[in-house]
């Protein structure tokens, strides 16, 4: 039995027993972390019991938040009920090396997907310049810049005003000021503003990208990549990210290899979060 439904074990039936959710998500250090977990409407009666368990699991949990809904409006934020603990749910999160700072009732953040960023920091190459659309509280440029010191320059767009200061103050404490530019706004009008070409793009934005890739094609260099996050049924996890890709590229005018499909992590009922690696402006 798994840990937190055997400590249930003697409050909860049976048929709830198997409703506990088997993981969620604990952001922070060993000090104070939150955790974040989606408790099925089935269970609402027994959810804060559920909570308070989860902190006697975990010494380090502070507070239990909800998930109620996906990622929505604007600032592409879900909705986290607090069930049980401190009422601050801000939070230093460690990972490999540099800290980031968050509220995640305030923005978004994926613990889970740490081995990507590693994935795409391990491809910068020196001298690069790179652009993260949709960049929060900034995780990929300070993994980009922590692994490839040699990158020249690191943008990272954040609308959310929230992610944006948190991504200031996370510039500020891993001593990045000199390589990551942070820019406060919407992609699609900064993206006119700017006056330079990429060497990478990186769109960590698992729904809706699609709207901005005629931005990333008009700003990445000739044999840049830009690295197209979107999601997939298990049935068939790449084929209209693909088909997205090769219609915008057709309509910028770029000639495109498709270098890597990437499965991440689940993202909702047998689907994925998946990245395509294109590769712009080959000849």
């Amino acid at each position: 039995m798994r840990p937190l439904a055997k400590l249930l074990k003697d409050e909860l039936t049976k048929e709830e027993l198997e409703l506990v959710p088997r993981s969620y998500d604990v952001i922070g250090s060993d000090e104070k972390a939150v955790a974040i977990i989606e408790i099925p409407e089935k269970l609402k009666d027994k959810k804060k019991l559920v909570a308070e368990t989860l902190i006697k699991l975990n010494r380090n949990v502070k507070s239990v938040l909800n998930k109620t809904s996906g990622r929505k409006g604007t600032f592409r934020l879900e909705d986290l009920e607090l069930l049980a603990g401190d009422n601050n749910t801000e939070v230093i999160h460690r990972e490999h090396g540099y800290l980031l700072k968050l509220n995640p009732r305030k923005v978004f953040f994926s613990p889970r997907e740490s081995t990507e960023r590693q994935r795409i920091a391990s491809q910068v190459k020196p001298g690069e310049d790179v652009l993260v659309m949709f960049s929060g509280i900034a995780p990929y440029g300070i993994c980009i810049a922590k692994r490839q010191p040699e990158v020249n320059k690191a943008y990272c767009i954040e609308i959310n005003p929230e992610g944006h200061g948190y991504a200031q103050e996370n510039v500020r404490i891993n001593k990045l000021a000199h390589k990551i530019i942070l820019i406060n706004g919407d992609v699609k009008k900064i993206a006119g503003q700017l006056k330079i070409k990429f060497d990478r793009i990186v769109m960590p934005m698992a729904v809706g990208g699609e709207a901005y890739l005629d931005y990333a094609f008009k700003l990445v260099k000739n044999n840049g990549m830009i690295h197209f996050y979107s999601t997939g049924n298990e049935s068939d996890l790449f084929t209209e990210a693909e088909k997205n890709v090769i219609n915008a590229a057709m309509d910028s005018r770029k000639k495109i290899r498709i270098e890597n499909k990437i499965k991440i992590l689940p993202f909702g009922v047998r689907s994925y979060k998946i990245c395509l690696d294109v590769r712009a402006g080959v000849g």
